[in-house]
C-alpha cells in the first residue's frame, strides 16, 4: 500500500515539473512594459528578465542633463523587472501553492 502511494506521488511530482517547465518557457513569450517620467522612457522585457526594447521620447533627451535620462532609463528597467517578478509569481505560484519547499520562489 505504501509503495503505491509513493509511486503515485512521484508521478504527480513529475507531471507538476513538466507543467512548471512549460509555464517557465511560456514566460519568455510574455512581454511587460516598464515606464518612467510619465512614459517618456519605456522599457519592454520578456518573462525571462531580458530587456527586448527601449524607447526614449525626444523630450527626455537634454544634453545638459544626461544624469536625469540615465535615472529615467534605470527606473523604467527596474519597473519592468518588478512586473516580470509579479508575472512569474502569478504564473508559477500555482505550482507551489500549499507547498513549503525551501528555495522555491
Amino acid at each position: 500500500m505504501m509503495r503505491g502511494n509513493m509511486n503515485n506521488m512521484m508521478k504527480q511530482m513529475q507531471k507538476m515539473q513538466k507543467q512548471m517547465a512549460k509555464a517557465q518557457e511560456e514566460l519568455k513569450e510574455e512581454i511587460v512594459e516598464g515606464t518612467a517620467g510619465g512614459g517618456v522612457v519605456v522599457v519592454k522585457a520578456n518573462g525571462h528578465k531580458e530587456v527586448v526594447e527601449v524607447n526614449i521620447k525626444e523630450e527626455a533627451v537634454d544634453p545638459d542633463d544626461i544624469e536625469m535620462l540615465q535615472d529615467l532609463v534605470l527606473a523604467a528597467i527596474n519597473d519592468a523587472l518588478a512586473k516580470v517578478d509579479e508575472l512569474t509569481n502569478k504564473r508559477l505560484g500555482q505550482f507551489t501553492k500549499g507547498l513549503n519547499i525551501p528555495g522555491m520562489f
